[in-house]
């Protein structure tokens, strides 16, 4: 079969928010540092068992494989067929635009799929919806497993309610055929974007397939898997500095209840809101913990995370880009 004629990225404009993005981040990170004062994060940085952070770049890494499987396992329920090796330089190149402002690095997998398999994205885009909601649901959950282990504090237990309630809302909201139905007769009514009644109706009809309890309960497991392993990552890191620990319970609750948080406040990579929250929770709860340690330990795992991801997606987009030839 003839493959769909593939159109070059926009490198310019892709180029452009990654670059404010990481502007972002380093001037975050910056303000981090200063906060925490210079010297004493660097001295405990200097401190650090690197292997640890190895480590946690091997956890974060199995993290993306068993997110592949449930990106895998959507699109052969939708029945869109992509060659696993494409597909998988697909979904990993998602991660490149992870700190872009608005979410570019969401749409670009569905953007790929359309140039290399001519799916159409209103196809598509649902399994980068149900991803992220699976994503959700699963951190929450951890997060309810690791919150005996902290004692005394209520801010991040109503934050947690807080983030329960507006995932389970937003659960309800894709799996309800009525309510879908009826947004997208309203759209139908209106002049203009009327026309994209079909497309909706397709949308829908994905969604609702993706939000099934059978799919829901497979990709949450492996959501569940998946984002226990950087949560065990953050531990080990943590563990890394002399005098700090904290147990596998309360480092699964800081490191998902603030993956949740971060993701919740639609700031690109969560960048700023989750690195502030762990620091926050790790001198509150953490045993031999203070601000620069909190600190140091809070921009290695980040690294270890967010900013391997970056990189891996940015390898994995340049291998799949539009345009590129295969020879």
């Amino acid at each position: 079969m003839t493959e769909p004629p593939r159109r070059e990225l926009p490198p310019g404009r892709l180029g452009r928010g990654l670059m404010l993005g990481i502007a972002a981040a380093a001037a975050i990170y910056v303000g981090l540092a200063a906060w925490g004062d210079w010297s004493k994060v660097a001295a405990r940085l200097g401190q650090f068992r690197w292997s640890m952070a190895l480590a946690g770049t091997l956890l974060a890494a199995l993290n993306y494989l068993l997110r592949f499987l449930k990106w895998d396992y959507y699109l052969r329920r939708l029945g869109i067929d992509c060659p696993r090796g494409r597909s998988f330089g697909i979904f990993l190149s998602g991660f490149s635009l992870t700190v872009t402002p608005g979410k570019v690095g969401e749409v670009l997998k569905s953007y790929l799929l359309r140039e290399w398999q001519g799916v159409a994205m209103a196809r598509t885009m649902p399994v980068v919806l149900a991803e992220r909601v699976s994503d959700l649901v699963a951190l929450l959950a951890l997060s309810v497993l690791g919150i005996g282990g902290i004692a005394s504090l209520q801010s991040p237990r109503r934050l947690l309610l807080a983030g329960t309630a507006l995932v389970a809302a937003l659960v309800v909201a894709v799996s309800w055929e009525q309510l879908g139905e009826l947004l997208i007769r309203t759209v139908e009514r209106l002049p203009v974007v009327g026309r994209l009644g079909p497309k909706l109706r397709e949308f829908s009809r994905a969604t609702r397939e993706l939000h099934r309890p059978v799919p829901l309960l497979v990709a949450v497991g492996l959501s569940v898997l998946a984002w226990a392993c950087e949560c065990l990552a953050f531990q080990l890191v943590l563990g890394g500095f002399p005098g700090a620990a904290a147990s596998l319970q309360l480092a699964t609750f800081i490191y998902a209840t603030m993956t949740v948080a971060g993701a919740l406040s639609f700031v690109p990579g969560g960048l700023g809101v989750t690195e502030i929250g762990m620091v926050e929770l790790l001198v509150a709860t953490a045993q031999g913990v203070d601000r620069q340690t909190a600190l140091a330990a809070t921009f290695v795992t980040r690294g270890c995370t967010l900013w391997f991801a970056v990189l891996v997606g940015l390898v994995a987009l340049w291998r799949v880009r539009p345009g590129r030839s295969r020879a």
